[in-house]
């Protein structure tokens, strides 16, 4: 098929959509969907994050929300036909929002649709032909300059005036969404205990880069650019972010710790108690965003013997680096990301690691995750094909979680089959793998838990040659120099590293507020697929990730750099619309089932 046959079918259903709103027609709407049909909105009609699957989910969704939400002046801008699946681009309003959508045809009924708010119709970013002047020229002209007001503005918010957004996290995730805030004209207010913005990187173990490419890792609105490295070292990124909260003009306190939060009695916002350097302050903002990446709380075994170990013990969140531990046995529990990376830190400052592997692990080569699944979306190729990284987030988000799984399981078979001595070595040296409960590979692992994997970037070779030593099983115990296993095997140990991940995020919030909000938010993170510590039922969307929760006016933001760009769009524009007061009905608010 030509890709004017796929346009001109792409638009003629879309005409046929829009008739059938335009009349009020849902079932007619409803007939151009297939039998197995997904419709992903992302804040567009239904100020959530929301995917309904099938004719009738897609039908209630419709009825559920206003008639003014409904998508008009659908224009098809693209379209092209891949394996009898014909893809379009369509820009499209309705009474609150301009969007912007992707949709698949088989058969020439629906298969997937994605809708996405862009922007406020009534409040759009200054950008392009909408940036403000920067200087006032004439005989009006201000004493003020620039630098004047920016002062002004933050010595007094916060102090004087208070922020509509607090968040609470100032790594890339509280700053990507503060920058999409400052942008919008939302007051916002950043805060973090740690010196510096970017130290969250800068304080991590010596060795530690991004395993994700450059490609994927953009910040919003402004791109790294074409010299940076394809994996970006820890300093450098610390670096890159404190730039970047000074170039973006972000309202953000460094040395800044919230102790307690609690919803205001006599108003709509919060009470948060914060002590900036020092100085105990009351924070009155109407939003909370837990901004603390996509993990809660470092989850630490209270192992018998713990109390009576004369080494050191260190969640490996607070990993000194390998240079502390040069010539000792170190004993790392957990077989996952940061058990890898910290082994390999290890071997490389001349320290003797033991990786105790507890369950299996998916282990993909990050040159064979680069070309056989980011490549057509995030790389040099992509972007000669046309493909930023805006445009890629949009494809990615295209494809329904429900489906996903059929997307990745070819890639991930064709890996496991072109690097098949790579993952024997690994089987020989007793090392458990897995590709996921239905091999679908790594970000499907990534999605449902949040853990139980490695890109390698060097330390399976390590594994594989006994560099870093392996140990399988539960551990029992600890003495005062070794761990001992359930099955009786004792590792001598100076130190002990616990690489045992973290809780969910509602964690903070229990930490924070109470432990009631904590449990009426529930669990965060996962789609309830049912698969391994990712229970049921199914949501079809993340887990209280940048939208609504059951607690209002709390907010959870986070998630790698990827999802960090890409979500804060969506969740910047609920809290703009909020601020403004435009009405936001949110419609199927997520239930909660796990409380953590």
């Amino acid at each position: 098929m030509s890709s004017n046959e796929a346009l001109t079918q792409a638009q003629q259903w879309s005409e046929a959509l829009e008739q059938a709103l335009s009349e009020g027609d849902i079932p007619s709407a409803m007939q151009l969907f297939g039998e197995e049909s997904f419709w992903r909105d992302l804040t567009a009609l239904t100020w959530n994050l929301h995917t309904s699957e099938g004719r009738e989910h897609i039908g209630n969704m419709l009825l559920g929300v206003d008639r003014g939400a409904w998508p008009r002046n659908i224009n098809v801008t693209s379209a092209n036909e891949v394996d009898g699946v014909i893809e379009a681009w369509y820009t499209f309003e309705n009474d609150a929002i301009h969007g912007l959508g992707l949709f698949r045809l088989r058969d020439g009924l629906c298969w997937t649709i994605l809708s996405t708010a862009q922007s406020l119709r009534e409040f759009p970013e200054p950008a392009g032909r909408l940036r403000e002047l920067g200087a006032e020229h004439g005989s009006s002209m201000s004493k003020e300059n620039w630098l004047d007001r920016r002062v002004a503005q933050q010595q007094s918010l916060g102090i004087t005036e208070q922020p509509y957004t607090l968040i609470i996290g100032g790594g890339q995730g509280g700053i990507g969404l503060a920058a999409r805030l400052k942008r919008m004209g939302v007051p916002t207010l950043v805060i973090d205990k740690h010196p510096r913005p970017g130290d969250q990187w800068r304080s991590r173990y010596h060795s530690l880069a991004l395993h994700d490419p450059v490609w994927y890792d953009h910040m919003p609105y402004i791109e790294f650019p074409d010299h940076w490295p394809v994996f970006t070292p820890k300093d450098k990124m610390g670096d890159w972010l404190e730039s970047y909260t000074k170039l973006m003009e972000l309202d953000y306190w460094s040395l800044t710790e919230a102790t307690s939060a609690r919803q205001d009695p006599d108003g709509e916002g919060w009470i948060v108690e914060v002590v900036r350097d020092g100085v105990p302050l009351t924070l009155h903002p109407t939003q909370l965003v837990l901004a603390t990446g996509m993990s809660g709380i470092p989850n630490i075994p209270k192992y018998p013997g713990a109390d009576i170990f004369e080494g050191e013990q260190n969640h490996s969140s607070t990993h000194p680096g390998g240079e502390h531990y040069a010539g000792k046995k170190v004993v790392v529990i957990g077989a996952n990301n940061s058990a890898h990376d910290i082994c390999a830190d290890l071997v490389q400052n001349g320290a003797n690691p033991t990786m105790i592997q507890r369950s299996s692990t998916h282990i993909v080569k990050s040159e064979s995750l680069m070309k056989h699944v980011l490549g057509g979306l995030y790389s040099e190729e992509a972007l000669a094909a046309g493909i930023d990284h805006n445009k890629a987030d949009l494809i990615f988000a295209s494809i329904p979680y429900k489906v996903l799984p059929e997307f990745h399981k070819p890639a991930f078979a064709k890996i496991r089959e072109l690097d098949a001595d790579f993952y024997k070595s690994l089987e020989d040296a007793g090392f458990d793998l897995d590709f996921g409960d239905d091999d679908s590979g790594l970000f499907l692992k990534y999605l449902r838990r949040g853990s139980g994997y490695y890109i390698n970037i060097g330390a399976s070779e390590l594994v594989a040659d006994g560099s870093i030593a392996l140990a399988k099983g539960e551990v029992s115990h600890l003495t005062k120099n070794s761990v001992v296993l359930a099955n009786g095997t004792e590792l001598p140990a100076d130190a002990v590293v616990y690489a045992t991940g973290y809780g969910s995020m509602n964690g903070w919030a229990a930490k924070l507020i109470s432990q009631e909000v904590a449990d009426a938010v529930g669990k965060c993170w996962g789609l309830g697929s049912e698969t391994t510590k990712d229970p049921g039922p199914w949501q079809g969307e993340l887990r209280n990730m940048w939208k609504p929760t059951k607690v209002k006016n709390l907010w959870f933001h986070g998630g790698n750099l990827h999802q960090s760009r890409h979500y804060s769009k969506y969740l910047g524009l609920q809290l703009k619309a909020r601020y403004e007061g435009l009405e936001t009905p949110v419609y199927a608010l997520a239930e909660t089932y796990h409380q953590s």
